[in-house]
């Protein structure tokens, strides 16, 4: 079996597909390989593709009226993105570019909507994915102040990408002020207050592209959810297996909920 067969049966949303509809799928499938800061997708490309993140990291973007960028989404590897051409769209109104060398499976467009229209599973994981995706953009941009939608933020990426250190939760993506404005719809001075107030309240620790979150309890709270990084009683981040920078990482398997991404 080739190594796409293998790829697309790690994808959640294809793993209970039969082999047989897998080599199918497989067959008419392509790789690319991209290199650091590469489009994958621009502005008004043919939608005519879903793409499944190998290894490496993308993110979403489109750029607001006044030309500057907002980040709608990480891409991690194991996640589809560019699934909004299913619905119907003739061209790309954002564009997906690497934030480290990647590579992606491509799949045609229209083995997607055969394959939704025989497999429920599918069609409905497809579903889901986009209406987590717009509720939690909705909800970020119009409901919550520029505080809480960062706090939610680095709640959710600690979630994702966070390992627990001697000081507290690490977050393992690296980004700078100005790219947590672009997710959240800000601006960077008003990320940068916003962190230093966290920093001064003792809920955060602030470096050059390196944030540990110090109470993840307290931030969690101050937002009304569970902290989605409990500590372990049985676990211990001095010992020899998890030093400051080696500690238990909490990254998620399977497809991130953060964001379901066109």
């Amino acid at each position: 079996m080739s190594e796409n067969f293998w790829h697309l049966k790690g994808c959640n949303l294809f793993a209970q597909l039969s082999d047989e509809r897998l080599r199918l799928l497989e067959s008419r499938c392509r790789m690319r390989k991209f290199a650091r800061n590469s489009p994958i997708y621009l502005p008004m490309d043919q939608a005519n593709s879903v793409f499944l993140l190998v290894n490496g990291r993308a993110k979403i973007c489109n750029l607001t009226p006044d030309g500057k960028q907002s980040i709608l989404a990480f891409i991690n590897p194991g996640e589809l993105f560019g699934e909004l051409a299913l619905l119907g769209d003739d061209q790309r109104d954002e564009y997906a570019e690497t934030l480290e060398a990647s590579a992606v499976v491509m799949i045609p467009g229209e083995e997607m909507e055969r394959l939704m229209h025989e497999i429920p599973h599918v069609s409905l994981g497809i579903t889901k994915m986009i209406g987590k995706r717009i509720e939690r953009r909705l909800r970020n941009l119009l409901f919550l102040s520029n505080r809480d939608r960062l706090t939610h933020l680095l709640l959710e990426l600690a979630e994702e990408y966070g390992r627990r250190t001697n000081e507290g939760v690490e977050l393992g993506v690296k980004l700078s002020h100005q790219e947590l404005a672009n997710v959240i719809g800000s601006t960077r001075e008003t990320v940068t207050v916003v962190l230093g107030e966290l920093q001064s309240e003792g809920l955060v620790k602030v470096g050059r592209r390196r944030i540990v979150l110090l109470n993840s309890k307290k931030l969690a709270n101050n937002v009304l959810r569970d902290d989605p990084i409990p500590v372990d009683p049985n676990s211990n981040p001095t010992n020899s297996n998890s030093g400051p920078n080696n500690g238990p990482s909490f990254q998620r398997n399977g497809p991130v909920q953060f964001r379901v991404v066109e």
